[in-house]
Formats: structure tokens, C-alpha cells, sequence
């Protein structure tokens, strides 16, 4: 796609305008015949440049799309993304997921993912499809690098959401789709492996309208299904697409099948119906019982999707290379470009109100850092640019440190591979070099100081100890954890005060396994792991009264602070997990002492009596207090406050919270009543049953304290055939005997220590 400057001169335009041989009218076509340029004399062409100077970057944006690919583990994702580039022309061969040929996905670019046939980091590229440039992000879809689709999603203008035809929506899809609906993605949605056995996307379609709550329908119709899976009809146009050649390559159109024209004509009816419920023009048309033209039904399809009113359905089979080309159409069609899409920033001059980006590239530079990688060359930084256009060697301010930079390098990626590009305008996904600055941080030109919104980021519920085999390589696993650390927030590295040890916190066994893997690939560093360890929470459930004076007399100036109030439990819906409240009248503690009572309540709350954990969801307010004139003093008042929560701890009936997860199992029939019963055994809350085929699909909440080794027990119990997935669900109380158990364990740990 031609690249054009940010503010076309008046000599530019003339230049142009005369270079166009071919067209005797002054009106000559510029950007392939798109827009027209008005005639101008030369005294006016300085204004007639300002006048057009919206066509030079609109063309451009119209043509551009930024896509994102999710779904749950193992639906093709990756798959269909090598069919995508194959068919784009960004690569020449096909190479299949697990790297069995010594190759593997282009976009599976780490040796780990090749190895174990998953993907572990989004990756970003782009193609070119008809003229458009699109921009690809490739997610994981294990829940366990969640954060991947979370930081994906929040700069993406819209989505493909991968369906398996046999697997249907599964839990995964569900949570892609709740974190699509987060950040107001427009999407379409792809049923993929029609070519497997069980294969049935009507299935799959009612299942989406059901458990996705999907306002949706199919613009496709297949031939076939299963090994007689031929080719797709489309409802829009009324054709039969059928894929020759031995990649898939070649689409040729026919004519519908002679015993299938029913079923279109049903399925093109439903079609109409159901778009013209969100979409008023077509609506006119279906009640008036008006006939309705492709383009008419394009148009609506595409307005209710950018609405987010509906989901087109395409169908296929990446593997089988059959679907990917229409389903590339549909995105061209369906999907927004940049400008059609809302994105708001922080105004840091004005109290953080929201503005709304006009996304062209004529305004302010205003660019989101959102993944960042170390590299053998230092830092790879993504941006998304909202705004205006970054250059390479101009400087830029990172709003959140008021730092200015210079941009050594900007490069556009392809997976792993980049190419250096000299600037890049509102709407691209590219990424620069050398660049410190954390993930979510804003760049801007110095002109505005605007923030954009951060993206929600969960929970670890997983700890490790870890610690170096041998003592020499101490350098590097510091540097290991700390570049980790830095690339996934969703990663925590902390030190345990009573054994020292380094402990490391994420979402899951496989997340934790997979850095432990990486810092002995990629920094040489062999480390002993500990047994997992639950992230548990303590908690209060009543109201306690706190009164403590804290006195020392040791010659000279004492120590004098007496804190007075209560703590009691937050309501259950609150945000916030600490709450402290200040209702003293008058000056009985003096105010600058204040925030160090705060400070000693929040120590006092980063470790609970009953297992040393973090007590959250409470609130302490403070009514009264003492203070000397001589004696008081910061250190005074936070040690009383220590104190006078340990005092009232206890009298506030303490519990701990477990985080309990939500698992999803798909086993045979046969096996349900075993795998049921094991459930009942570690403490799980069966919630849903479902027949799908021969297979039962259990949803179940489970404490995760009894969820480890899971995958071997059920592997035993279902002799190979069951599979599940998890997702951290919520803290809950643990039973009165989990806590004894609990309680006696820390306190015979304490003992020996």
C-alpha cells in the first residue's frame, strides 16, 4: 500500500495532478479512482490542499484493519493465522503447529511452543489482503497466559473469534468473549474443523447464541461435512466457493448444489430476520417484504457488527485449507477500520477527563506501549498509535515519567522477524527499540499529555519457590525473573521473610513451569522448584474494637502513640480490598501522624495471624487516639498501630479464603459417575451437566488446594479420553476443618523454624 505523507503540499498535489496523463478532465483520479481532486488555480492551491487533505490519510485508514485471532486451546488459531499469511503471500510454505517437520508455525517463534504445540506469547504481523493492510495478533488460548488476549484485545479495532465445529463454545471461548465485550471489540466469529469427525456447526452456532448470549447467524451455509466436506455456499451473494489446488489456493465459484437450494434460501431468510432486528434500514425492507440485494445486505451486516449488535458466522477448515480466503473477505467487510472505532484518552491537564481520539493521523501523536519483550538487543517495545504519526529519530514523551526520548528504531513485525520502517501513522501496530518504559505506559509529542486507559490485569493465584542449583548463576536468575517480570504482569517475584527464599507467583502449574523452563533455555540457569503453593487470603467477618497505647521510655525522647477505633469487613461488592478511614474530631492525634498509622495498618494487613497471608476486604477506621508532646512520633504511631491490629485481630472472627476454580470436563459418557465422584471428594460444587454426543461435559468449582496433579488422575480415571480446562473463578471461606488443618500446619512450620 502507497505510504503517504502526514501534509501533501500544494507542489505535491500539482505534481500529481499533472503526472496523470491518461485523464483529459481537470478532475483527475487519484488513489486508484477513489477521490477526486477539485480543480484549483495556482493562487489557490495552498487552500485547496487543506481542502483535500482528508482524502490522502482517510483512503489510506479505510484500507486498514487490526485484528485480533482468540479462541479456546486447541480450535486452530494459530493454524488458521499460517493459513492467512500463506494466502496473503507473507509466507510460501505451510508448516503445521507442533513443529514436527523442524519448522513449525510461523507465528509459534519460541522453540517452547513448537515443542508443546501452544501457544505462549501473542504474536504480532501483517499482511496485505485486496489492497487492505491488515494487522494480526495471534493469542494464546490457555487460561493460563490470559494476559496475552487481555493486552491483544485492549488495542485491537476487532476480532475473529474461532469456534472447533466438534468442541463447540467451550470454557475459554467464554472467557475470550467476555474479555472482547471488555474492551468493545467488534467481532466475527469462525466455525473451524468441519472437516472432523462429530462436526456440526448448527450446534455450535444455538451454542453461541446461548452461552454467549451472540446476537448471531451464518453467512455461510457448508457442502458437506466431515470427510465430505467440499466447499461453502454464501448467503450474502448466493454462490457455491469451492477450493482447488493443493494448498487451497485457488477458490472457484459454481452453482449451488441442487438439493441444497431449500436450505439456502431458509438459511439467507433467517439471515435477513435476525440482522434486520438490530438494524432499522434493513428492518423497512424485511417488514415491506422488499427484496434485498447483496450490497443492502452487506452494508447492514457491517453497521450491526461495528455496533456490536451482531455476529457474523463463517465456517471451514483452516487445516484442510478450505474457508480462510472468504473468511479474509469478511473481515474487509465486517470488521471496523481505526476511525470507526471509539477510543478515549486521559487528559492529565484536566482532571482525567475523557477525550475521544478522532484516530487520524492529522492530530497529536498519542501511541499505547502494551507488550513489551527484552530482546538480544534490548528492549522491543509494541506501541498501538491512536494518533498522529511516530518517526523514526523524532523524540517522544512517555506521559507516565514525563521522560523524553528519542525513537532509535521503528520496525514493523512479523512474528519474530522485523522490518525497519521510517514512520508510522494513526491505526499501526509496529513496535521500536530502545525504548524503556513499562507496559501500558502513553507516548505523546509533547503537545498534549494525554493517558490512555489501562487494561485490567488478574490476579495470580499460584506460587513457586525457586532457587539457583548452583550459586554462581545467582546474576542471572535475578536478570531472568526481573525480564519476566517486566514482560507479564500477570508474572510476581517476591521473597518470603521467614525462609528468604525467592517465591514466584501466576496464573497456573503450566504458566510457572513454562518461565522455569525459559530462564534454563534462554539464561542457562537449572533451578530447584518447591511444591506449588494456593495464594490464600485471609479475611474478617464482624466487627472488632481496637484500643492500644503504645509507650517506651529508654532514657531521652520515648516512644508514645495510642490508636483507638475498630476494623470490620468491607461489603462484598466493594473495588477496594484496604480501606482506611480517619473520623477523629479535633487534635487528639496531631495530622501528620496520620499516615503513618495508615502505613502500620497495611504492614499489619500484608500478613494475617492465622497463616501469615494478606488480610483483605476489610476496613479500619480510627476515632480516637493520644498523643505526647515530646514522645509521639511516626515510628510510635505505626508500631501502635501494629499492635492494636494483632490485639483485635482475632476478636474480629478471622477466615481464610481459597481461590476456588471454575473447571470444565469433557469425559465419555461412561466415565461420568467416576469423575463425578472424584470431584465430590476434593470439595467441588458440580454447577452444570451437559450431553454433547458421546461425551459429558461437566462444569464444576473447585478449591485449587485440591486441584494439583489433576491432569494424571483424570488421565487414569477416563483411560486417556478425558480433558479439562480451568480459570481462577473467585476467593472463597475454606471449611471450618480446612482451617485447622491449615492453622495447625503454619504453626508447626513457625515451631520448627
Amino acid at each position: 500500500m502507497a505510504r503517504f505523507p502526514s501534509s501533501p503540499t500544494p507542489n505535491l498535489l500539482l505534481r500529481l495532478f499533472s503526472s496523470n496523463k491518461r485523464s483529459s478532465s481537470p478532475t483527475a483520479a487519484l488513489l486508484a479512482g477513489d477521490f477526486q481532486l477539485r480543480q484549483f488555480s495556482a493562487g489557490s492551491a495552498a487552500r485547496a490542499a487543506k481542502d483535500d487533505k482528508e482524502p490522502w490519510w482517510k483512503e489510506s485508514m479505510n484500507k486498514l484493519r487490526n485484528i485480533g485471532i482468540s479462541a479456546h486451546i486447541d480450535s486452530g488459531k494459530t493454524t488458521l493465522t499460517e493459513r492467512v499469511l500463506f494466502y496473503t503471500g507473507r509466507i510460501h510454505e505451510i508448516h503445521e503447529v507442533r513443529g514436527r517437520d523442524g519448522v513449525g508455525a510461523k507465528m509459534d517463534s519460541m522453540d517452547l511452543e513448537r515443542e508443546k504445540g501452544i501457544t505462549i506469547q501473542s504474536a504480532a504481523t501483517y499482511c496485505t489482503w485486496k489492497d487492505y493492510k491488515v494487522n494480526i495478533i495471534d493469542t494464546p488460548g490457555h487460561v493460563d497466559f490470559t494476559i496475552e488476549v487481555e493486552r491483544a484485545l485492549r488495542v485491537l479495532d476487532g476480532a475473529i473469534l474461532v469456534l472447533c465445529s466438534v468442541g463447540g463454545v467451550q470454557s475459554q471461548s467464554i472467557t475470550v468473549d467476555r474479555q472482547m465485550r471488555r474492551y468493545e471489540v467488534p467481532r466475527v466469529a469462525f466455525i473451524n474443523k468441519l472437516d472432523r469427525m462429530g462436526a456440526d456447526p448448527w450446534k455450535v452456532l444455538n451454542q453461541a447464541r446461548a452461552k454467549l448470549r451472540h446476537h448471531s447467524a451464518a453467512v455461510q451455509v457448508p457442502i458437506g461435512l466431515e470427510e465430505h466436506f467440499k466447499g461453502l455456499i454464501d448467503l450474502i451473494h448466493v454462490k457455491a466457493y469451492f477450493f482447488h489446488g493443493s494448498s487451497g489456493e485457488n477458490v472457484v465459484a459454481g452453482d449451488i448444489p441442487a438439493d441444497m437450494e431449500d436450505l439456502v434460501g431458509e438459511k439467507r431468510r433467517e439471515l435477513i430476520e435476525i440482522v434486520s432486528e438490530v438494524d432499522d434500514v434493513l428492518a423497512e425492507k424485511f417488514l415491506n417484504d422488499e427484496p434485498v440485494s447483496a450490497a443492502e445486505l452487506e452494508e447492514a451486516i457491517r453497521r450491526a457488527t461495528i455496533a456490536q449488535k451482531f455476529v457474523p458466522v463463517f465456517m471451514g477448515s483452516a487445516f484442510k485449507n478450505k474457508g480462510v480466503q472468504p473468511l479474509l473477505d469478511g473481515v474487509l467487510s465486517y470488521l471496523p477500520c481505526p476511525t470507526e472505532v471509539n477510543n478515549y484518552a486521559l487528559d492529565q491537564n484536566n482532571n482525567e477527563e475523557r477525550v475521544t481520539l478522532t484516530g487520524s493521523p492529522d492530530g497529536p501523536l498519542v501511541a499505547l506501549a502494551f507488550k513489551l519483550e527484552e530482546g538480544r538487543f534490548g528492549q522491543l517495545t509494541y506501541l498501538r498509535v491512536y494518533e498522529g504519526v511516530i518517526k523514526k529519530g523524532e523524540f517522544i514523551i512517555n506521559v507516565n515519567t514525563g521522560k523524553r526520548l528519542k525513537v532509535p528504531r521503528l520496525v514493523r513485525m512479523h512474528s519474530n522477524d522485523m522490518e525497519d520502517i521510517q514512520e508510522a501513522h494513526a491505526g499501526e501496530i509496529v513496535a521500536v527499540f530502545g525504548v524503556e518504559c513499562a507496559s501500558g505506559d502513553t507516548f505523546t509529542d509533547g503537545s498534549v499529555k494525554y493517558t490512555m486507559t489501562s487494561m485490567s490485569v488478574p490476579e495470580p493465584v499460584m506460587s513457586l519457590a525457586v532457587q539457583p542449583v548452583s550459586k554462581d548463576s545467582g546474576g542471572q536468575f535475578s536478570k531472568a525473573l526481573n525480564r519476566f517480570q517486566k514482560e507479564d504482569p500477570t508474572f510476581r517475584v517476591g521473597l518470603d521473610p521467614e525462609s528468604g527464599q525467592t517465591i514466584i507467583s501466576g496464573m497456573g502449574e503450566l504458566h510457572l513451569d513454562i518461565y522455569v523452563e525459559r530462564m534454563r533455555r534462554e539464561y542457562k540457569v537449572d533451578a530447584t522448584v518447591g511444591k506449588p503453593r494456593v495464594n490464600f487470603r485471609e479475611t474478617i467477618t464482624q466487627r472488632a474494637e481496637f484500643d492500644y497505647l503504645h509507650k517506651k521510655q529508654s532514657g531521652g525522647a520515648g516512644q508514645y502513640g495510642r490508636v483507638t477505633g475498630y476494623v470490620e469487613p468491607l461489603p462484598p461488592d466493594s473495588k477496594e480490598k484496604f480501606e482506611f478511614e480517619n473520623m477523629i474530631v479535633g487534635q487528639a492525634i496531631p495530622s501528620g501522624f496520620i499516615p503513618a498509622i495508615e502505613k502500620g495498618f497495611k504492614e499489619a494487613a500484608n500478613s494475617g495471624s492465622l497463616i501469615g497471608h494478606p488480610v483483605e476486604n476489610l476496613r479500619i477506621v480510627l476515632t480516637d487516639g493520644a498523643s505526647h508532646a515530646v514522645d509521639s512520633s511516626e515510628l510510635a504511631f505505626k508500631m501502635a498501630a501494629i499492635y492494636a491490629f494483632r490485639l483485635c485481630y482475632s476478636a474480629a472472627r478471622p477466615v481464610i479464603l481459597e481461590p476456588v476454580m471454575l473447571v470444565e470436563l469433557k469425559v465419555p459418557t461412561e466415565f461420568q459417575g467416576t469423575v463425578a465422584g472424584d470431584i465430590n471428594k476434593r470439595k467441588g460444587i458440580i454447577v452444570g451437566n451437559d450431553q454433547e454426543g458421546d461425551d459429558s461435559v461437566i462444569q464444576a468449582h473447585v478449591p485449587l488446594n485440591n486441584m494439583f496433579g489433576y491432569s494424571t488422575s483424570l488421565r487414569s480415571m477416563t483411560q486417556g479420553k478425558g480433558e479439562f480446562t480451568m480459570e481462577y473463578k473467585e476467593h472463597c471461606a475454606v471449611s471450618n476443618d480446612v482451617q485447622t488443618q491449615l492453622v495447625n500446619a503454619y504453626t508447626a512450620s513457625k515451631a520448627t523454624d
